[in-house]
């Protein structure tokens, strides 16, 4: 549909003889002054103006944007396209099938369920480095990852079938960052409209919190939750308010020994420091251009570890170089260039937009860094990182924790605190930068020279982010010494930093389990958080690639790497770290010489195909899916069962319990953990019950697809504390259903008040929430029965992943938490004026009533954390999918 276009911006742009419509932003008034990220959400208000869900005046209030209020309009954005991964990306699917089957069951066109935007989805999730340390390690992981996922792979392929615009980037081709950044994001999209070309900005939401990598592109895009995602690929606009954006000033530049894994952790910890939980943030200053894009990359896939919505990098030189090199079009580079100078939103290193806040960092102060244990924004530097590590493990340490004797590769070892389970080359973050991964390889020659060798009960991993990686390693003969070192190719997937690490070794998994000893890792990603990595590992470290290499060779963290002899070279001299770390000049002088076009057009000519194993999957056809009550992979879920065509009355809160009362900094994977599925869970039983073995468990990531085993893992991460049953570590809760309220799992608890007809509230500290886009989080939460959960302070994605599951995101009043109003967790809770939300009101709070055991009232006002118009009408149909659902149906 063409835009009203009230403010006359509809222009025509000429690119090597091709002509373009476009929407020029020198048309509204006072958008000068606008940061670039704004810019860009202000073309897609004029490019979309319908005058019903974008109005004249949605267009004015975001070109007068005033900088120091905060956010309180709301304007309706749209996405030019959807990208997946398979983890979240599975359930996106099979709620669109279950959609389809519900429009049937209402009387509606199955076809309406249908993706309007361009949906890409990347296979990156669900190989699992079980094997490592050999040259078949690749082989062998693949082997099992196919024969793990076989129903999930078939399900996807139908899915590619059945729905218009729908893509499957099959597995082992990369992880979807990299992939979005080398090969998908357009930059600038472009599409036949009423008869015409249309150029426009390249948006994209995403279903993995990391989507902002893709921000060091100048392509501003976020992560959202599979729900939200679902709204966007249907044609919904994802609803927000005008953001505040902060201006971060980059000057001077890096430090010979720093490298962009540091730079990040620093920008990590400031703007964490800073507080940008739901704001833009924006790189400007003559520091950029010193950045190059891999780094920007870089530092916008750490946008989530910080907060911020998004943290972009405008267009320029090193974006158009980029796409050069990684085998874009050329007509594609020509048309973002002109576009980008038409527009304006070419970067000027001199510009000083408006910003809301400001902050700025040398360059020059950065310094080699790692983080941990537990939060990527713990940043410490290298030079303290044992003494730092020393102050800390006394927190992981138990009085029983020993020192282990074992034999590993026909040598006597002894474990210690400290002994590094895990070395891990993964995730996005760092593999899709040629830069650090380059200099993990020189060090590993440097090293092999020196006759160092890692550890023997070390489990190390290289899990390239994109064939590219492997390619330019092996050309530049620096895969064999990354090899010799125990660094083989274990896939080309997420692994380790999604909890995808695979069994450690079994003399250090006894060293964890019998001994107490505290095990920890040290991994290349952009997460750490407790329980995510491994279940036998309590400390975890983010650190370059190089840095991930020399560890393996010391294999303790409890060491000073920067003072200590990593070994003795075969004359009995002592090896530093200093000795063997490579220059800025050797780095580049490989980068320049084997990083070529060529090797970016090979890996992606064919990057929807898929090899000879995915090719011959057999595949289900049909408009509908047809689901298997045997399948423990894919089953249909009950969002839509007995849904009406008009949704009913929403109502106040009453007769609940308390199914948690946790503290702060409770992350998504404290809530829906993706790892390991463990014998005697709830979800462990259920498998077992169905047949499936102890080996095939898989992941709790891969069967997303299965609500049965996912409600029964929500709250079961082996690190959560929940403070009703104090003593515990895990999924454990205290049944009042029952007499003296005993412990017992969350799940069986839930099920009980469910029997009982009890609602459930969760009790919550600060940060609730934080972490991945992890729509299972909200989605087991509301299956588990909980009806609102209060809480200090959320992260974005999760509260909104609340209100697209029904559940209300309620916050404590102002400096107040569960121990400050003496809540126990053994309250009955009331909470009134719920209802008022159908008279079309928002009110501001909700009056909460909490009655003790003894008969103690507790009474106060809790913020209702449903922030804007649309978001109320997603409450009041009982969720996002709902909504969308009757919307299509009547459309």
């Amino acid at each position: 549909m063409a835009s009203l276009d009230s403010f006359k911006a509809k222009s025509s742009l000429d690119v090597d003889g091709k002509k373009y419509d476009y929407y020029r932003l020198d048309a509204v008034k006072g958008q000068v002054r606008l940061p670039y990220s704004l810019k860009v959400l202000l073309e897609n208000l004029l490019r979309l103006e319908d005058g019903k869900n974008i109005s004249a005046d949605d267009i004015s209030a975001l070109a007068n944007w005033d900088s120091q209020a905060q956010p309180s309009h709301e304007i309706q954005f749209t996405p030019a396209r959807v990208v997946m991964q398979d983890f979240t990306g599975v359930p996106c699917v099979v709620d669109l099938a279950a959609m389809r089957d519900a429009m049937q069951e209402l009387g509606g066109d199955v076809k309406k369920i249908n993706p309007l935007s361009p949906a890409e989805l990347v296979i990156d999730h669900s190989v699992v480095a079980d094997a490592f340390g050999t040259e078949q390690a690749l082989a062998i992981n693949t082997k099992l990852e196919y024969q793990r996922n076989k129903e999930r792979y078939q399900f996807l392929r139908w899915g590619q079938g059945a729905f218009d615009n729908f893509k499957v980037v099959p597995p082992g081709t990369g992880i979807i960052h990299q992939v979005n950044i080398e090969h998908l994001a357009r930059v600038v999209f472009s599409k036949e409209t009423d008869g015409s070309l249309l150029a426009y900005p390249d948006t994209c939401v995403g279903t993995d919190s990391h989507t902002t990598m893709v921000n060091g592109l100048g392509v501003v895009g976020w992560g959202v939750g599979g729900i939200e995602a679902e709204a966007a690929m249907l044609g919904q606009p994802v609803s927000m308010l005008i953001p505040r954006v902060v201006g971060f000033k980059l000057t001077g530049k890096l430090p010979a020994a720093a490298t962009a894994t540091d730079l990040v952790l620093t920008i990590t910890e400031k703007l964490r420091e800073h507080g940008v939980v739901g704001k833009f943030v924006e790189f400007y200053g003559p520091g950029v251009s010193e950045v190059p894009l891999a780094n920007r990359a870089t530092i916008g896939n750490m946008s989530p570890e910080y907060g911020s919505t998004i943290a972009v990098f405008p267009i320029d030189q090193a974006t158009i170089d980029y796409m050069r090199l990684t085998g874009r079009d050329e007509h594609q580079i020509n048309l973002v260039e002109a576009y980008a100078k038409a527009q304006g939103i070419w970067f000027d290193p001199n510009a000083e937009p408006d910003y809301s806040e400001y902050l700025e960092l040398d360059l020059a102060d950065v310094h080699p860094s790692i983080a941990g244990p537990k939060r990527p924004q713990d940043r410490i530097a290298l030079s303290q990182a044992a003494e730092t590590f020393e102050e800390t493990v006394g927190d992981y340490a138990t009085q029983n924790s020993r020192a282990y004797e074992a034999t590993i590769d026909g040598e006597n070892v002894t474990l210690t605190n400290g002994t590094v389970g895990v070395a891990a080359i993964t995730s996005c973050t760092n593999t899709s930068n040629p830069s650090v991964m380059v200099a993990a390889g020189l060090l590993a020659r440097n090293a092999v020279a020196k006759g160092l060798t890692r550890k023997p009960w070390v489990k190390t991993t290289l899990a390239p982010g994109s064939q590219v990686v492997t390619d330019y390693l092996e050309d530049s003969g620096l895969l064999e010494p990354l090899e010799e070192l125990g660094f083989d190719v274990v896939g080309y997937g997420c692994t380790t930093c999604i909890g995808n690490s695979g069994p450690l070794i079994d003399e250090v998994s006894k060293a964890a389990n019998e001994s107490d000893v505290v095990i920890t890792s040290v991994l290349s990603g952009n997460r750490n958080f407790e329980g995510r990595i491994n279940p036998d590992v309590k400390m975890n470290y983010l650190a370059s690639p190089p840095l991930v290499v020399a560890y393996a060779l010391v294999g303790n963290m409890d060491f000073d790497i920067t003072t200590q002899p990593l070994g003795k070279d075969p004359k009995g001299n002592d090896v530093m770290l200093s000795d063997i770390w490579p220059s800025p000049q050797q780095i580049d002088e490989v980068v320049g010489k084997y990083i070529n076009t060529k090797m970016y057009q090979d890996s992606y000519e064919n990057v929807f195909a898929g090899d000879e194993r995915w090719q011959s999957l057999p595949t289900p056809t049909g408009d509908s899916f047809e689901w298997d009550d045997a399948s423990t992979y894919v089953r249909k879920p009950p969002y839509f069962e007995q849904m009406p065509a008009k949704p009913q009355p929403v109502s106040d809160i009453s007769g609940a319990r308390v199914l948690l009362k946790l503290g702060d900094s409770v992350t998504t994977d404290h809530i829906s953990p993706a790892g390991a599925i463990k014998q005697d869970s709830p979800a462990g039983k259920y498998l077992l019950e169905h047949g499936v073995e102890r080996k095939d468990f898989n992941s709790y990531g891969s069967r997303r697809g299965n609500h049965e085993v996912m409600i029964r893992g929500t709250f079961a991460n082996i690190r959560l504390r929940n403070q009703l049953a104090p003593g515990t570590e895990g999924g454990f809760t205290r049944d009042f259903t029952r007499k003296d309220a005993p412990v017992t799992t969350v799940y069986e608890a839930a099920m009980n008040y469910s029997a009982h007809n009890k609602p459930l509230v969760v009790l919550a500290g600060k940060e609730y929430g934080s972490g991945s886009s992890r729509d299972w989080a909200a989605k087991g939460t509301m299956l588990l029965g909980v009806k609102a959960v209060l809480a200090v302070s959320y992260e974005r994605i999760h509260r909104s992943n609340l209100i697209g599951m029904g559940v209300l995101p309620l916050q404590f009043p102002e400096g107040q938490n569960a121990d400050s109003l003496g809540l126990s967790g053994e309250e009955i809770f009331e909470i009134t004026g719920v209802s008022k939300l159908n008279s079309g009101q928002t009110p501001e709070t909700v009056r909460v009533s909490a009655t003790s055991p003894e008969g103690a009232v507790t009474e106060f006002d809790a913020k209702l954390r449903i922030d804007t118009p649309a978001e109320r009408e997603y409450y009041l149909n009982g969720g996002i999918m709902q909504y969308v659902l009757r919307s299509l149906l009547n459309k």
